[in-house]
């Protein structure tokens, strides 16, 4: 493998910033905790992180509602706190990312602002979704399409002169207006804050919705309006994965090159990408334009081997067909912890969800590509079910009303030391709790625990990771099923690399005999394969 493309076998922790570590005893975590942080980060072995958005914000979505994009929110730090992350992250060689948000802004953006404050069809609303309502008096969305968040993706605006006006076009919430990419504004804007935080030193972006920005010209009605809402995906084919946002990534792929070139130092562009197969996937990850996209279908499988199975195989052949490699991740800050989700259903008693995650997580590392760590993972954090209604921040929770998607359980903060709440992730007489609190249950996940007991998800990740770098051709390698018996699913790499996890309960037969290199939970007999247990073998030893 060619070693300068440090991306194909990178493992990226996400850092989402505000649950991290606070260094300043507001209850919020910030930049600087995330400096603070950054030798442990060092010892677990990851290549880099990827922040959370940390950008001015009224924070209706945590930082998704963008309001100045070449900036630090106050919350956070400062720009002088972000150059010092960038600078002490280098130095411990473990590159940064960017969250990156281009299909929304924050409704206090100082363009819709403007837009607000102008008249229909002026250019400075032209830089967002404004239409006239239907009906007789205007007073209906211009179309049915509904908000991923809940609620008509449409808010009505009064104008300067005090009388009901336009409407504003938001695939999230009202405070989330979508920019109109068919204005060239929009395109220079962002080609200058990419630029803004390249010449800082970054190393890249994580793209927030990169399927969307561009919607149907005609913004029609949609055949089934509230399948977005429905599922809490980019399902509208009229909404998301026009063909006209290749283009924009093939320009920010050109950006990045030219700053590789300057110095040699690659940037990764690495798309949130949810469209509806492997195939589509795939296009995203031409060689001119993004580096990588999020693999989601591995993240939403059942613990079932067929089922993983298949994801791996259609992703194996239709995106590394690319000469991209596959991104894959198991966790996120959208979506329930792997320890809860492999577990369910909860009053099963089966206590499976840690056994089943620890599985998951070596199948993923073994996996030819690159694959995203989601914070706490390493700790075998299960997602928080029982946050009470009123300490919420969700803005699905408040559009919906309902608890059913809710992302707050996934986004707790976390355990660092101690033994009761705040356990070490804020600190100092006076300090404030934690932004959302943390359960009791909490004291037994903390990293201090987590490193002093060899047995910990923390060794299992830091033990997984260390092989993968003495491994050679991770990112370029081939991937070769095995026979197994029924639940049982084994793969061999090109390098010789042979995984296999036991989806059921009771031991089987090893594939490979003689003791495995590493599993998933604990030791095992040589030839056997304990239930709920991956393991790696090297074949022929």
């Amino acid at each position: 493998m060619n070693r300068h493309h440090w991306w194909r076998d990178a493992v990226i922790y996400q850092v989402y910033v505000r649950s991290f570590l606070d260094s300043t005893g507001d209850g919020v975590g910030d930049l600087a905790g995330v400096r603070a942080g950054l030798p442990y980060l060092r010892k677990l072995g990851v290549d880099g992180i990827w922040l959370s958005p940390f950008y001015p914000s009224p924070q209706h979505d945590h930082g998704y509602d963008v309001a100045d994009y070449r900036g630090v929110d106050p919350l956070f730090g400062d720009l002088d706190e972000f150059d010092a992350l960038v600078a002490a992250a280098r130095r411990l060689g473990i590159r940064v990312l960017l969250d990156i948000v281009p299909n929304h802004c924050s409704s206090e953006h100082p363009w819709f602002r403007e837009a607000l404050a102008s008249r229909p069809g002026s250019p400075a609303r032209a830089r967002f979704h404004f239409a006239d309502g239907r009906g007789p008096d205007g007073d209906e969305p211009p179309n049915n399409w509904h908000a991923m968040f809940g609620g008509p993706a449409w808010t009505r605006v009064t104008e300067p002169d005090g009388r009901p006006g336009q409407w504003y076009l938001h695939m999230f919430t009202p405070e989330q207006p979508d920019w109109n990419w068919r204005t060239p504004d929009v395109a220079a804007e962002f080609d200058r804050i990419l630029r803004f935080w390249l010449d800082r030193g970054v190393d890249g972006f994580r793209i927030d919705v990169a399927a969307g920005l561009y919607k149907h010209p005609e913004l029609p009605d949609s055949p089934d309006p509230e399948a977005d809402a429905r599922t809490r995906d980019s399902v509208n084919p009229l909404a998301w994965n026009q063909p006209e946002v290749h283009d924009v990534w093939r320009h920010w792929r050109a950006v990045c090159e030219e700053y590789t070139a300057r110095d040699g130092r690659e940037r990764l562009l690495v798309g949130e990408v949810s469209v509806p197969s492997a195939r589509e996937h795939a296009r995203y990850v031409r060689p001119d334009e993004l580096h990588q996209a999020f693999f989601f279908d591995l993240l939403g499988a059942p613990w079932d081997p067929d089922a993983f199975r298949k994801v791996i195989s259609e992703a194996m052949q239709d995106i590394a067909g690319t000469g991209s490699t596959v991104t894959w991740v198991l966790n996120n800050h959208d979506q329930v912890r792997t320890v809860t989700r492999y577990g369910e259903p909860a009053t099963d008693g089966s206590g499976l969800g840690p056994a089943r995650a620890r599985a998951a997580a070596l199948l993923m590392l073994a996996l030819p590509g690159a694959a995203y760590i989601y914070q706490g993972e390493e700790l075998g954090l299960p997602e928080v079910v029982d946050l009470p209604d009123d300490v919420l921040t969700d803005p699905i929770f408040h559009r919906t009303g309902s608890r059913a998607r809710v992302r707050d359980g996934c986004r707790v903060p976390l355990p660092w030391s101690g033994q009761a709440s705040p356990f070490g992730f804020t600190s100092g007489e006076g300090s404030a709790k934690p932004w959302l609190p943390q359960p009791e249950y909490f004291a037994a996940y903390a990293t201090d625990r987590a490193l002093a007991d060899t047995r910990s998800f923390w060794h299992l990740y830091r033990d997984g990771l260390q092989l993968r770098s003495e491994l050679p051709q991770l990112g370029e390698g081939t991937l070769r099923w095995l026979d197994t018996p029924p639940g049982v699913l084994a793969f061999v790499r090109g390098d010789g690399l042979v995984c296999a996890v036991n989806f059921g309960t009771a031991p089987t037969p090893a594939p490979v005999p003689g003791a495995p290199l590493l599993t998933s939970d604990g030791p095992c007999p040589p030839g056997v394969l304990p239930g709920s247990t991956a393991a790696w073998w090297i074949a022929g030893l």
